[in-house]
């Protein structure tokens, strides 16, 4: 190969020493009978019969020394202690090219996530454990299989839930805890009695592993009540992301449950794992909660790149280097990955028809994975860079007037609702309307709808962007929400008031309406925002709603606006485009805060900063 400068960080015959650091990086020695580059703490130990073998060292500190002298009971302790040797002597599992019945030795991936697990074993508090997963490397089969080794090795009497995202994926689970039963050597045993499964009192969906006396428990997302009345200490919650969502079915009934009968303490086991299946759903909160460390569950994600089958040989490196896009480039210069791997993405690419697709089936973060799983209207990655200007408020409580339902003595007070946020006071400007007031018409109760009023400062400066200041979020009677609206407009230097005014067109005749209670505070505050047919308020419809969409599709992507409420970007994350067509929440989650902040920001771009007419201006007007 020439000589050839590709990039400013690299020649080519640089591109291609550091791709051969790279392979050599990742060629490690595995042997899992051996002890070689298993996961933990491990020392060797010369065994008659077998030799040299690394063994977990905390297997050598409560076992006598002269075991050694006898393979058969050295191999028999061992299974208590060395999870990968029990899996490479003892579990057999089907291999998924070519269909035969083989012994399972750990891939890379599964190798770290058991890094994982054995450290919170060995910590003695029991293992929580949330994984989001790419495909084809075996995840759900590495959680089985621990279960089983606690099962079939540590623990008598130590039941096990499978739930899966329908009967079938449970069912599939099961079966290959049956080849691992079936094909177990007879060596090990207890008292040379054969590993079998036994219908639990008739149930099919409940079995007992004998001798064991341990139960496998059956389930489905379809059914809430399968661990009722079984002490469970272990649960394995699979395609936890695809779990139906609705007021008759819900994912947090069923952990609720599991949690419920799962003690803390050695052993104890709960694995949420699955693909992602967009945002706003059980499974991404869980996710969001657990790396934000404010779960009990330990976040693992495992990118594409990590699992061996998926790389490709390189031929001709300088040709593919110039055949990829900044995306691929990406792929090696942010996440270290070789021209094998990159050449494998590459490759595949061309089967998907997008490159969302792509990224859902194979993510690379676990923000992709997420982002590109679901119909997302947003981009979740210009999502997380707002998160950067998310910050608590300097200001929490409500405001009121004297009298009350009036726009006199307005101020602001600390209370427990804490519907009013500020994050910025008003100033006094020289231009007319410098903030916007939006409001989103809620319902009453708790079960409805929020109302929103969002606040939006449009900047004197043209080089600062518009930042959200303040916003009230609750429930509450509509006629109170106008005056809580017009309060904040006074407030905030008579800002420009703009109501969402579907309700208020189907209400106005109606004193209490919030139509008629709109028509009353226009007698009160004047600076209202009209549309083309000089009537008050934002009326959504089809084509206004696909302007409000476009418009937040553009700043959020470009970050031309500052949000400050995490809540905010919550909502957008998952704001999706419905298969009829229609953009809204995802089932079960909220949007109002979405269509306050669009109001406010298709209102202020519509309609430009003017200057407040002084005194001297009336002069010369006369």
């Amino acid at each position: 190969m020439k000589n050839t400068n590709i990039h400013p960080q690299y020649s080519a015959e640089q591109l291609l020493q550091e791709n051969r650091r790279r392979n050599q990086a990742l060629v490690t020695r595995y042997d899992p009978l051996a002890g070689i580059g298993a996961c933990g703490e491990r020392t060797p130990v010369d065994v008659d019969g077998v030799g040299r073998v690394f063994v977990p060292t905390e297997m050598l500190a409560n076992e006598p020394r002269d075991i050694v002298h006898d393979m058969h009971l050295f191999n028999v302790t061992r299974l208590r202690y060395d999870f990968e040797f029990w899996c490479a002597t003892c579990a057999t599992v089907r291999h998924k090219v070519s269909g035969r019945n083989v012994k399972l030795h750990l891939n890379a991936p599964q190798r770290r996530v058991l890094a994982e697990l054995e450290r919170q074993r060995r910590s003695g508090d029991g293992i929580r454990l949330i994984l989001l997963k790419a495909r084809q490397w075996g995840g759900s089969t590495l959680i089985l299989m621990y279960m089983a080794w606690i099962q079939i090795v540590l623990r008598k009497n130590w039941n096990s839930l499978i739930c899966g995202h329908k009967r079938n994926t449970s069912s599939a689970i099961k079966g290959m805890y049956s080849r691992l039963l079936r094909y177990y050597p007879k060596e090990y045993l207890d008292e040379g009695r054969p590993l079998r499964f036994r219908s639990f009192e008739g149930s099919r969906q409940t079995q007992v592993i004998e001798p064991r006396d341990c139960l496998v428990i059956m389930g489905s997302a379809y059914s809430e009540d399968a661990v009722r009345g079984f002490d469970v200490a272990m649960a394995h919650l699979s395609e936890v992301g695809f779990w139906p969502q609705s007021p008759h079915h819900d994912p947090f009934d069923i952990i609720r449950s599991v949690d419920g009968t799962i003690l803390l303490g050695q052993l104890s086991m709960i694995v949420l794992e699955s693909t992602a299946n967009g945002v706003g759903n059980f499974f991404h909160n869980e996710w969001l909660s657990a790396i934000g460390h404010v779960s009990d569950k330990q976040p693992v994600f495992v990118p594409w790149y990590e699992i061996e089958i998926y790389r490709k040989p390189v031929i001709d490196p300088l040709a593919l280097w110039q055949s990829l896009d900044d995306y691929e480039r990406d792929l090696w210069f942010e996440h270290g990955c070789t021209l094998e791997m990159i050449h494998w993405y590459h490759s595949k690419r061309k089967a998907y028809s997008s490159h969302h697709l792509m990224m859902a089936e194979f993510p690379t973060t676990a923000l992709e994975a997420f982002a590109n799983s679901g119909n997302c209207v947003f981009d979740l990655s210009s999502l997380d860079a707002m998160r950067c200007d998310c910050r608590p408020p300097i200001f929490t409580g409500n405001i009121v007037s004297n009298p009350p339902d009036s726009l006199h003595n307005i101020m602001t007070y600390a209370d427990g609702t804490k519907c009013l946020k500020i994050w910025a006071r008003p100033v006094k400007s020289q231009f007319k309307s410098r903030y916007v007031v939006a409001v989103d018409i809620g319902g009453r109760t708790d079960k409805a709808d929020f109302s929103v009023i969002t606040v939006l400062d449009r900047k004197e400066d043209r080089d600062q962007k518009p930042e959200v200041v303040a916003q009230w979020r609750g429930h509450i009677d509509h006629d109170q929400l106008a005056w809580k609206a017009a309060q904040l407009a006074t407030y905030y230097d008579n800002a420009l008031l703009a109501f969402e005014s579907n309700s208020l067109d189907r209400d106005k005749g109606e004193s209490k309406s919030p139509g008629g209670m709109l028509e009353f505070i226009m007698h009160h505050y004047s600076n209202v925002y009209l549309r083309s047919t000089r009537r008050p308020g934002f009326h959504t419809n089809s084509d206004s709603k696909s302007r409000l969409v476009a418009l937040l599709i553009a700043w959020i992507r470009d970050r031309l606006y500052i949000e400050h409420d995490h809540e905010a970007i919550d909502e957008y994350s998952w704001y999706e485009l419905k298969k009829n067509g229609r953009y809204g929440a995802v089932d079960g989650k909220h949007d109002d805060i979405v269509m306050s902040r669009g109001i406010a920001l298709l209102v202020a771009n519509e309609n430009p900063l003017t200057p407040k007419l002084r005194p001297a201006d009336f002069m010369r007007a006369a």
